[in-house]
């Protein structure tokens, strides 16, 4: 058996309050795994990341080898982590390093903004390394991967997104 991960999700804001609140109320995790290289190495970030955990939920903040590690690990199955990446590279690398997330595919909350990028929902701006790293997901690995903000919204496809938007 290997742990059930019952949401991936890419939020640029990693633990806030939607995901602690709305999220974790609908797909009810009783861990929340932020995989991040550069919070894990951040006491400040890492400590107030951890505390917006919502009640009863414990938070743990991983680089990506560790999160790959231990989803290989018997020891960590009884976790049913809601696990949050930064960008959609963390999660791309994640998928290479063995997770299997077939069965919740990959959900892109938030990306913000920067130069270069195109804006392609509300609150999702892909650039070249974004565009590559989910067409890496859904065309080679099959993965379903979609934006949707909060549970209540529609999934968009990313892929139908990145054609309209020239990627």
């Amino acid at each position: 058996m290997t742990m059930a991960i019952c949401l991936a999700r890419v939020d640029s804001r990693l633990l806030h309050g939607q995901i602690a609140t709305v999220w974790a109320r609908s797909v009810k995790p009783n861990r929340i795994l932020i995989v991040s290289d550069t919070v894990a190495h951040d006491v400040l970030r890492k400590t107030l990341i951890t505390q917006a955990a919502p009640p009863g939920i414990r938070a743990n903040v991983v680089t990506v080898d560790k999160m790959i590690q231990i989803y290989h690990d018997l020891r960590f199955d009884v976790f049913k982590p809601l696990l949050l990446t930064e960008t959609v590279e963390d999660m791309a690398r994640l998928v290479k390093g063995g997770l299997d997330l077939s069965q919740v595919g990959v959900d892109i909350g938030s990306l913000a903004f920067h130069e270069g990028m195109k804006m392609v929902t509300n609150s999702v701006a892909i650039g070249p390394v974004q565009a590559e790293a989910i067409h890496y997901l859904h065309d080679e690995v099959g993965l379903e991967v979609y934006a949707q903000k909060v549970p209540a919204d529609r999934k968009q496809n990313l892929s139908d997104l990145l054609l309209r938007n020239g990627f």
